[in-house]
């Protein structure tokens, strides 16, 4: 089995005798770039649009993309670090995905999502699709949902009594708050509420109820009704190419972060080096920058607020063609305990050429959350899965695996803690203060703007405000983030302020 563990962070050891690095093309205001993801390179694009040349990008492993890499096992099956699907709320993120795969570098899919429960498939989203259930488990939802309806709901105080009253309890019971649990890896009481906005279907019983006497699946929800898929190189292919574009004196792979001097505003390397920065710009996870900062004061706010759960991916590549009832599916979920995986691509299905041959092979892709409230046992994992793909029919047998790969990110989800927002609120502005901008799906810590495109733009968004003024919207505003599809240059973002330093840069 190939296996690859990745937590994406140096060690502390520091060589005695650390020499200034003097590589940036111009040294005047240097900015200096943590990470190699959609975000920094993001922001390394638009430095580039700009006519920057004083930049310098710092990636601790050997190709670009984060936690959007992807890899290509011994037995030429692609895999990516969990399903990634990409859609868009921003014009200018799909310029850049058109320029850097072109138009004939994509496909495109319409959605088709599942829920594994009751030994059945039912379509996603499940709120909405519950005739499907057995009779007394329908009847049961149905009458919670009724309750629900008559009655009058205070502001929920957690992600749990969110899912209450916005479900019932049959609901709740059935589906919401296992399947959180599993995905999560915390107890939905220990999550806040703010994050959902467009990420979850809230129940409408009238259309419930519509959809139970037209026999009627509903299944048009949602931002990714619809998305795209490099034709080649899985969703690495995309940031392999944006690395590509850039000048490449200006990016430093195998090069780990292991200390920041935010005095002296200078970082040391795993190569004993010293970069000289005047504004730095931070996509790795924000407890990690705490860390390598020696910032202890701020541990306490970084334990309670900054929770985050670790992903364990599995690729399962499989002899022979899809079974019919997942001829078509995307992705499915599993909030029962009869496997360990939350969801499950089948990921043959978002390109021929992700297995060697697609007129013989097609695979799988599992992903397992895990945390301090949920441990795993890495030892049996891969075995767990198997079973659990067997379990819940996704393979007839054993014998028809031919591939098994394994990733497991330290850092996998940023979770919506009840005192993230806190924390954040204290934690971004001193470091702000100090001319570190940290940004990305584990730089912000919003997971209700990490996609792709969000990470992307928020590396486009800090430069433009550090450059020229202009206001954030992604970081700061994420609900106007996602409401709609964004023109370039941005419409105003409310509530948000222009950088303090743009006179400096």
């Amino acid at each position: 089995m190939a296996e690859i563990t990745h937590f994406g962070i140096g060690s502390n050891r520091l060589r005695s005798k650390p020499r200034i690095f003097t590589a940036f093309v111009n040294r005047e205001n240097p900015i200096l770039i943590l990470g190699g993801g959609p975000t920094g390179l993001g922001a390394a694009r638009r430095l580039e649009e700009l006519g920057r040349n004083n930049w310098l990008l710092v990636e601790g492993v050997n190709q670009a993309g984060g936690l959007a890499a992807s890899f290509l096992d011994e037995q030429g099956f692609t895999w990516d670090i969990g399903g990634h699907v990409q859609f868009s709320h921003y014009e200018y993120f799909d310029r850049a995905m058109n320029e850097l795969l072109g138009k004939e570098g994509w496909l495109h899919h319409q959605r088709e999502s599942w829920v594994w429960i009751r030994d059945r498939f039912i379509p996603y989203p499940f709120q909405n699709n519950i005739r499907h259930l057995p009779a007394d488990d329908l009847d049961r939802c149905l009458a919670s949902l009724e309750d629900l309806a008559r009655r009058d709901h205070a502001k929920p105080a957690n992600f749990h009594e969110w899912i209450l009253a916005s479900f019932g309890q049959g609901l709740a019971d059935i589906f919401m708050l296992p399947y959180n649990f599993k995905v999560w890896a915390y107890p939905p009481k220990m999550m806040n509420a703010v994050w959902v906005g467009e990420r979850v279907a809230v129940t409408d019983l009238k259309r419930v109820r519509q959809n139970i006497a037209l026999a009627k699946d509903d299944v048009s929800w949602g931002p990714n009704n619809t998305f795209q898929f490099p034709v080649r190189g899985g969703t690495g292919a995309i940031w392999k190419a944006c690395a590509q574009r850039l000048p490449q004196e200006r990016l430093r792979f195998n090069t780990l972060v292991t200390g920041i001097d935010l005095d002296r505003h200078e970082v040391t390397t795993s190569r004993g080096e010293t970069l000289k920065y005047d504004t730095l710009i931070s996509t790795i996870p924000l407890r990690e920058l705490i860390r390598l900062s020696g910032q202890f004061q701020l541990n306490d706010l970084a334990e309670r607020g900054l929770l985050y759960s670790s992903s364990n991916i599995f690729g399962i590549g499989l002899k022979g063609t899809p079974p019919e009832h997942l001829r078509t599916k995307c992705w499915m979920y599993f909030p029962e305990d009869n496997c360990p995986f939350y969801r499950v691509t089948v990921f043959s299905n978002y390109s021929p050429n992700n297995v060697p041959d697609i007129t013989k092979n097609w695979s799988l892709m599992a992903e397992v959350s895990e945390s301090s409230f949920k441990p795993v046992d890495q030892a049996r994992l891969l075995d767990q899965v198997i079973e659990g793909l067997l379990a819940t029919r996704l393979i007839e047998c054993r014998e028809d695996i031919v591939s098994t790969w394994k990733y497991r990110a330290g850092y996998g989800y940023p979770t919506p803690g009840l005192e993230r927002d806190m924390a954040l609120a204290q934690i971004i502005p001193f470091f702000e203060s100090r001319n570190v901008y940290s940004r990305g799906r584990f730089g912000l810590w919003k997971y209700e703007v990490s996609n792709q495109d969000h990470s992307f733009m928020q590396g486009v968004e800090i430069v433009e405000r550090l450059l020229t003024g202009c206001s954030e919207m992604t970081a700061t505003n994420p609900n106007l983030a996602n409401s709609r599809k964004h023109p370039w240059p941005f419409e105003k973002a409310e509530g948000s302020e222009p950088s303090s330093l743009t006179e400096k840069l």
